[in-house]
């Protein structure tokens, strides 16, 4: 009984001191319980952290003295493994990583330390493999994992073959990753590799890749992209389209889909836009765009991206209607070069009050450089005193044709 007491006599105050979280500390603890392995990797580890220029041979001792009281401990080898490797033992460093990742080898973790030292030690096929199981384990943000492939290798269709899972969610990461850091022939790459796979995903996961597509005016790609998606979603990006429109979703009854060449909104305060079955001009529904008084709104925020040919005449119609619209400058349409508004820019006639549904048209003639459009409800800010815009105001109908 009281060697009992005295056994876990020790241990309480072993995890008293080890709860301090210092090097003097976890010493402590060190020698009321010298059977814890959990606490010489503590130690070990925090004097790496506090004693830059200790000899990394103690350090290697107190992993070593962990692994022999708990071998079968990945996370202690694998700390073992980053040991040797600062005490520039390669061989045992290789040994204690293998280890640690044959107890534990679907750790991402352990997988990600693994494949450090492959790079350091030369061996990118390898390291693009353990980076392979951190991507599918997650615990690692993709972006780092792509970031550290690439410092690996040059050589983007090898990691997309031997790093990247076959995997919808982690090939659309890759797609994005390499979309923001703007290798749009990399990025088609990655879309192609995901198309062919035959993986199904969600339609907006590919909004972000065609916002990039706009961006960088790559309207060619952008219209490969939407049409693609076109005929993988039938039922929504498939059904917007309503030749000789040019509008998608212009007589709004589907539901917005905030992104690609779909109607996109921007929230904003003072302003609520949503879908209304009340008296539409035409077909069952029409958006509803309602200004709560509050604010001087400089308003455009429901608009829609068009890719239109270049020298080619359009017609634009579209219906308003408006309920007890304040101040003097209230909603209307503007058309305009995506990229350039000084190239086109027209507008309609700015509608007040209350009005009923009417019409409003524009023709214009788009220049040698433009090939994509915007369309927008829009409000330019009142410059009078009397100036925060309250009322409600309907569209539908919205329509883009070429005059032939």
């Amino acid at each position: 009984m009281a060697a009992c007491i005295y056994a876990v006599t020790l241990r309480g105050m072993g995890a008293w001191y080890f709860q301090t979280k210092s090097p003097e500390a976890l010493q402590t603890a060190v020698r009321w319980d010298p059977h814890n392995a959990q606490y010489y990797d503590a130690l070990a580890t925090m004097r790496h952290f506090y004693a830059d220029n200790e000899s990394p041979i103690e350090q290697v001792k107190l992993y070593e003295r962990a692994t022999s009281l708990s071998p079968q401990n990945a996370q202690f080898w694998a700390d073992l493994g980053t040991a040797y490797d600062w005490a520039g033992n390669r061989d045992d460093a290789r040994r204690a990583f293998e280890r640690a990742r044959a107890l534990f080898p679907n750790s991402p973790e352990i997988q990600w330390r693994l494949a450090n030292f492959f790079i350091r030690d030369g061996k990118s096929s390898e390291s693009l493999q353990a980076l392979r199981t951190v991507l599918r384990g997650g615990g690692v943000p993709s972006q780092d994992v792509f970031a550290l492939a690439e410092s690996v290798t040059p050589n983007k269709e090898a990691i997309l073959e031997e790093m990247v899972p076959r995997e919808a969610p982690i090939l659309l990461d890759y797609l994005n990753y390499q979309a923001k850091t703007g290798d749009m022939p990399a990025a088609k790459k990655v879309w192609d590799h995901l198309l062919a796979s035959k993986l199904t995903f969600e339609l907006p996961a590919a909004f972000f890749y065609l916002d990039t597509l706009i961006q960088r005016r790559e309207t060619q790609q952008l219209a490969e992209v939407w049409g693609t998606l076109g005929e993988r979603f039938p039922e929504k990006v498939g059904s917007l389209a309503a030749y000789p429109n040019l509008v998608a979703n212009g007589g709004f009854e589907s539901d917005i889909l905030n992104g690609g060449l779909d109607w996109r909104v921007a929230p904003v305060e003072g302003a609520t836009v949503s879908l209304d079955s009340r008296e539409p001009y035409e077909g069952a529904r029409a958006v509803r765009i309602d200004f709560d008084g509050t604010r001087n709104l400089d308003y455009g925020n429901l608009l829609q991206y068009l890719l239109v040919r270049p020298n080619t005449q359009y017609r634009f119609s579209g219906y308003l209607r408006t309920d007890g619209i304040t101040t003097g400058s209230g909603p209307r349409f503007q058309v305009f070069d995506a990229y350039d508004p000084q190239r086109v820019f027209e507008a309609t006639e700015n509608v007040v009050g209350t009005s009923s549904w009417r019409e409003q048209q524009l023709e214009f003639k788009t220049t040698g450089d433009t090939r994509l459009m915007v369309i927008r409800v829009a409000r330019p800010a009142s410059g009078k005193f009397d100036n925060k815009i309250a009322g409600t105001a309907w569209i539908d109908a919205v329509r883009l044709e070429v005059v032939e």
